[in-house]
């Protein structure tokens, strides 16, 4: 079915979907621009395309989309930033989700308390800001959710096409997201970064531990550790270009190496090189500070000052542009590097009024901000895959969505050191949205105090992802290197299954209490909680059981007593346990070890 309208100051129009009954579709301030609204049904999925037209290009008009339908079977809302509200569902006065090209996605999903989908909402747009309000509505017990598109400054336009998936299908919830993610990918047109093993591979970061206190000596050092316990790849964080260890960015902008900290980098890189290592480096990509030479050159192309001495420069300028990329391109020829911890390109946006349309755009090739970011961000990975064609990219949460995967090969969880909960959930997060790029746990560290069982489970909770390590490596005791030397080689021994596995994540609404994985051959199961039950599933296949509950010890649900059950300690060391039974079991599974049940 399809609508329209003549141009008009006001423009209201409903459809009826059978996901959410009423959808409405409504622009206060038309002006002269004619809307249209299909619906189309496809895969069990309803799916609405909303086009906007204008004679002349006109800057769009704002506009929503809104339903409010039952509260039905739906207890929880997941949502990709939902790792900080623990998938609630709010009221809709307090249930605002925002996504854009370098902030989250635009999909939610409402669950129930059993694991299974009752609407996931999914929106093409993933460049532009996309306001999204999904909550439930007080009076009469609804959900209530509304899209709003062009409440940011934008450049003028002639037409605008965007498409919101719904999908009510009773399914495992994780499966729905990961399907609605890569719908997403698909209906923007994105075609994703390629992605080379070795962005897989264990790595070790300097950021927790040495902050911007580096230098080519400890670094050195520690690579030599951290490749005898099996670590690929090396990531010199912020630091390197700076002899300030202020922890700010008022130096950024020159991208010179320090040569107080690192009087040959060239050399530097060859010896980690030696060592098995990959090299990658730290850059603020939008940070121009007030310290450096950079500074009065891009006068008058900064978006706004991004803190106490430091701006945020303008990609729509193509002078800014090509200088970063020459920047990276730089670093690449003359030091062989590996790859690119490219940080804040979160901070590309506009605060506010656009000071480039006062100015009719002067000196901007490019009008669009989100499109000045794309375009930038496609020309440094294309210019560096010229050079090297398996480089590395590594973004952070909140910047992951689909359209960032165009430009990188490894996806971050957000910084939440010491929180091994956080980064079990921004972990999850990101294997259900990143599709084949590499997910990549936050940096992990944890004091020497701590027991080996507790320095384990800050690695168990993100063994479903690539494992950085932020430790001093000199400092640890012999028992926590013997803990790192044990999950890294079990890692890379199940590496198929923990990262190229089918993932199951359990009940989010509880932070994840149960992940698992399963391949072929095996299928692997971890428990962060006590007190649970856990389900080995069908009896066809190895099937690993670990403990990373704090406690000794996991009830577990067999649907078939095994041939065999052997169990291991948090060092890898045998430990003898009984076979257990068919049905729950009482197994003496060790703090911060595992099981394997064999049939």
């Amino acid at each position: 079915m399809g609508i329209g309208c003549r141009a008009v100051s006001a423009f209201s129009r409903s459809i009826t979907t059978k996901s959410v009954g009423e959808l409405t579709l409504s622009c206060p301030e038309a002006g002269n621009w004619k809307f249209d609204m299909t619906l189309e049904e496809k895969d069990s999925c309803e799916i609405v395309h909303i086009s906007m037209n204008a004679t002349v290009p006109s800057v769009p008009a704002r506009f929503e989309l809104s339903f409010e339908c039952p509260q039905k079977d739906a207890h929880h809302l997941w949502a990709s930033r939902s790792a900080i509200d623990r998938c609630r569902l709010k009221a809709e006065w307090m249930a605002w989700y925002g996504s854009a090209l370098a902030l989250s996605m635009p999909l939610y999903t409402f669950m129930n308390t059993n694991n299974k989908n009752s609407l996931t909402v999914a929106c093409s747009e993933s460049m532009r800001m996309v306001d999204a309000v999904m909550g439930l509505r007080e009076e009469g017990a609804a959900l209530s959710g509304v899209l709003g598109f062009f409440s940011q400054a934008e450049a003028p336009l002639s037409n605008y096409e965007v498409s919101i998936m719904f999908d009510s299908r009773e399914r495992f919830w994780a499966d729905v997201v990961n399907d609605a993610s890569q719908w997403i990918a698909n209906a923007a047109g994105f075609e994703n970064c390629e992605v080379p093993d070795a962005a897989f591979a264990p790595l070790y970061s300097t950021w927790y531990q040495f902050h911007q206190n580096v230098s080519d000596k400890e670094i050195e050092a520690e690579c030599r550790l951290a490749s005898a316990m099996g670590m690929k790849t090396i990531i010199l964080d912020d630091g390197w270009q700076t002899d300030d260890n202020n922890k700010g960015y008022s130096f950024c902008g020159d991208w010179e190496v320090s040569r107080n900290r690192f009087p040959d980098m060239a050399g530097h890189v060859r010896k980690v090189h030696e060592m098995g290592m990959r090299y990658m480096i730290w850059y603020s990509v939008p940070y121009v500070g007030e310290k450096s030479r950079a500074y009065e050159k891009f006068q008058g192309k900064y978006l706004a000052k991004g803190g106490q001495d430091w701006w945020v420069l303008d990609p729509r300028f193509p002078e800014v542009r090509d200088y970063l990329c020459e920047v990276y391109e730089k670093a690449l020829k003359e030091w062989n590097i590996d790859g690119f911890k490219l940080d804040f390109i979160d901070e590309f946006y506009l605060r506010g009024t656009d000071s480039a349309i006062t100015e009719n755009y002067e000196g901007r090739d490019i009008k669009s901000l989100p499109q000045a970011v794309d375009v930038l961000m496609k020309e440094i990975r294309s210019r560096l895959q010229a050079i090297k064609p398996d480089i590395l990219i590594e973004f952070r949460q909140e910047y992951t969505g689909p359209a960032i995967r165009q430009y990188g090969n490894m996806m971050r969880a957000a910084d939440c050191p010491g929180d091994m909960q956080g980064n079990r959930m921004r972990t999850t997060t990101l294997r259900l949205t990143s599709g084949k790029a590499a997910v990549h746990s936050d940096m992990l560290e944890w004091n020497v105090a701590e027991t080996p069982e507790n320095a384990a489970r800050a690695i168990l909770s993100v063994l479903y992802t690539t494992i950085q390590y932020s430790v001093m490596l000199r400092d640890l005791p012999e028992s926590h290197t013997k803990v790192i030397r044990h999950w890294l080689d079990f890692s890379q021994k199940h590496r198929t299954t923990l990262l190229h596995g089918k993932f199951r994540p359990y009940h989010p609404e509880a932070c994840y209490p149960i992940l698992e994985a399963e391949s072929t051959d095996e299928r692997i199961i971890t428990a962060y909680q006590d007190g649970l039950v856990v389900k080995a599933g069908a009896p066809d296949k190895d099937i690993y059981i670990i403990n990373a509950s704090g406690e000794e010890g996991l009830v577990i649900d067999l649907q078939k007593k095994p041939r065999r059950c052997s169990a291991y300690n948090v060092f890898g060391e045998p430990v003898s346990i009984p076979v257990p039974r068919t049905g729950l079991s009482r197994v003496s599974v060790p703090k911060s070890g595992y099981v394997i049940i064999e049939y």
